[in-house]
């Protein structure tokens, strides 16, 4: 709205609420820095950014290189699954679709013949396991959509065990151990499914080993994540819904994919990233009427849906409304990193539990039906 009236720049110090689910680096409300910016691109945002954040970590004696790296979102995918990498070390996964796709083992081939990936991460100093101990890991795989955890472990002292092998053929687990630079003392974890499931099994067996070999990963590393999807695919919903949000301007040379190949779409969208946490993020916002109906229609809105809810913003878009976009930064995280500590909780005043509940006043308390009048609100 201020974009719209004529206000070129600003930024503001905002209390916010959280909408999403907890966890060590999520309260129930947090405290952002959020910039604005008229007739900007992406880079200029960026730039911007990065000069606040050399003054910032300048003031707290943290030296970093700047300008930073800036990683395209599928970079960033294929090879750490997350699109908030920690890049302090390395177990980066490795494709190995094309190299299982012929072998005898179904739960490699079906995945990669029907549109999936088959990928593995070397966890360097585990192959001497047991086998107990590594099949526990099969619970956080679990955990993040695998109906399974194959493995192979290659002992200190030149074994070779995995309940797997016998399904390979000698070639193609030759060219897999190639492949994944396995030597003695490796342990290869394989996720075989869905894009998406694939690259969040070994994004979080990724994090775990690394926290139970104790890997180094002193100081700190910023880097940009950037050009989003603009749009993913809701299963549960059956649905399209927007990556970042429904008001991020698409990419100039995909516009003509909106209705037809929706997944196809980039956007102009940019999330700051420190030692594996999202720190900030922002994009450059779509500033035409026209083009913010399209969206909202491949969203699966009605023109009658989209007028009642986002009139206000169409009418405004209509009057006339400057290229814009911006950044937000999470001040409360950016403090935990600053700290050494991965807990938002240990850097706040009154953290709630990760239940949202407050445990010095023990709220959230019951409502009254003249507090619920007060504010115009109805149980049912």
């Amino acid at each position: 709205m201020l974009m719209c009236a004529g206000v070129e720049r600003y930024y503001q110090i905002a209390r916010c609420f959280r909408d999403e689910d907890l966890r060590a680096d999520r309260q129930p409300e947090f405290t952002q820095l959020d910039v604005e910016m008229s007739f900007v691109k992406n880079d200029e945002v960026m730039d911007m950014m990065e000069d606040v954040m050399a003054e910032v970590l300048g003031a707290c004696g943290v030296e970093h290189a700047f300008p930073l790296q800036r990683m395209e979102w599928r970079e960033a995918m294929d090879r750490f699954g997350c699109d908030r990498p920690d890049v302090r070390f390395g177990m980066e996964l490795v494709d190995l679709t094309d190299i299982v796709k012929d072998c005898d083992f179904k739960v490699f081939t079906g995945p990669a013949n029907s549109g999936g990936v088959v990928k593995c991460i070397n966890a360097k100093g585990a192959g001497d396991w047991s086998r107990g101990d590594i099949e526990k890991l099969a619970e956080v795989a679990a955990e993040n959509g695998a109906k399974g955890m194959a493995w192979i472990a290659y002992t200190s002292d030149g074994q070779e065990k995995s309940p797997i092998i016998k399904f390979l053929g000698d070639e193609v687990h030759a060219a897999i151990k190639e492949a994944a630079g396995a030597e003695q003392g490796d342990l290869l974890l394989f996720a075989a499914d869905t894009y998406e499931v694939a690259s969040a099994v070994l994004a979080a067996l990724r994090l775990r080993m690394a926290e139970l070999l104790q890997v180094p990963r002193e100081g700190h590393a910023l880097l940009w994540v950037v050009n989003f999807p603009m749009f993913k695919f809701d299963e549960q919903e059956q649905k399209y819904s927007a990556e970042h949000h429904p008001f991020t301007m698409i990419r100039e040379e995909d516009m003509d994919k909106i209705e037809d190949a929706p997944l196809e779409c980039g956007s102009y969208s940019y999330d700051l990233i420190m030692d594996g946490f999202e720190a900030g993020g922002g994009t450059i916002r779509i500033h035409t009427a026209d083009l913010q109906r399209r969206v909202l229609a491949r969203l699966g809105l009605s023109e009658s849906e989209i007028d009642e809810k986002f009139g206000h913003l169409l009418r405004a878009l209509e009057l006339g409304a400057p290229p814009h976009g911006g950044i937000a930064l999470g001040l409360d995280r950016l403090v935990m990193l600053l700290a050494g500590n991965d807990s938002i909780r240990d850097v706040i005043a009154f953290p709630k539990t990760s239940s949202a509940a407050d445990p010095m006043t023990g709220a959230p308390s019951e409502v009254s039906a003249r507090q619920l009048k007060e504010v115009s609100l109805r149980t049912l």
